[in-house]
């Protein structure tokens, strides 16, 4: 598989991944780097800002797709399938149609931003 094969694929296996995260055959620690892989490819905050020349896009190019392969390896290759095939159809348009699952992820950084600024000036 080259890589451009595999930055399609990345679009079926994160929601395939977080659709993992309601089977009762997804063992725990697999659920665990899963929420841990969901949060991080939706948090519109990223670990190294993209200002940064050639480190910025360093966790969209390693660290996502690295946590999203060792989450994959953690769940059972039938279940990963059938979550992948049921995934398929999420990002036709190019961008996810369930769009509401991050409102949880980006009210989390909204009151990070509110702690903050609470520090700084109360």
């Amino acid at each position: 598989m080259n890589l451009k094969e595999r930055a399609k694929q990345l679009k079926t296996d994160i929601p395939a991944v977080f659709l993992s995260l309601k089977s009762k055959d997804t063992p725990i620690a697999a659920k665990i780097l899963a929420v841990i892989t969901v949060v991080y490819a939706l948090s519109p905050i990223d670990l190294i800002p993209d200002f940064i020349p050639v480190l910025g896009y360093l966790d969209d190019i390693i660290i996502l797709p690295a946590l999203i392969a060792l989450t994959i390896r953690l769940i059972p290759k039938d279940t990963f399938d059938k979550f992948r095939k049921e995934a398929e159809g999420m990002w036709q348009s190019g961008k996810p149609e369930k769009w509401y699952y991050a409102i949880p992820i980006v009210m989390i950084w909204l009151f990070v931003i509110w702690l903050i600024i609470k520090a700084f000036f109360f």
